[in-house]
């Protein structure tokens, strides 16, 4: 990483307030994490494969500014930390304002779960290393 996926803002993604609903922020950083992994290979089938998945333990999302519908956004991810054999992991998101002013950070803490076993597990070499921080 880093990595970064742009979007512009619709409608389905608005509050009553008539800007960016709350969970719109966790979806889009949601979104920029598997265009992040697929793009290193690590898509749904490739997970399906492995019989692993990710999974969240905390989210938290620091709003800075308003979004409106049809602005354009631009969110950037990070591994900011992780465990040496890639298990563990927390990634830092930026949404971007189009003028370049930050809108909102969304940083959520990870691991790898066994989608047969239900139990953590380390993740392949390849996927560890790409999630060790940068």
């Amino acid at each position: 990483m880093p990595h970064s996926q742009t979007y512009t803002v619709r409608w389905a993604e608005l509050d009553p307030n008539g800007h960016m609903r709350h969970s719109a922020y966790a979806d889009f950083a949601a979104d920029q994490r598997v265009h992040w992994l697929a793009s290193h290979g690590f898509d749904l089938r490739k997970f399906g494969e492995l019989r692993i998945g990710p999974i969240l333990f905390r989210e938290e999302t620091k709003y800075l500014k308003e979004i409106h519908a049809g602005e354009e956004i631009r969110v950037e991810g990070r591994v900011a930390s992780g465990t040496p054999d890639g298990a563990r992991w927390t990634i830092e998101h930026t949404i971007y304002k189009a003028d370049g002013r930050v809108a909102a950070t969304v940083t959520v803490d990870g691991a790898w779960i066994d989608l047969d076993r239900r139990k953590l597990t380390v993740p392949p070499a390849e996927l560890a290393a790409l999630m060790s921080a940068e």
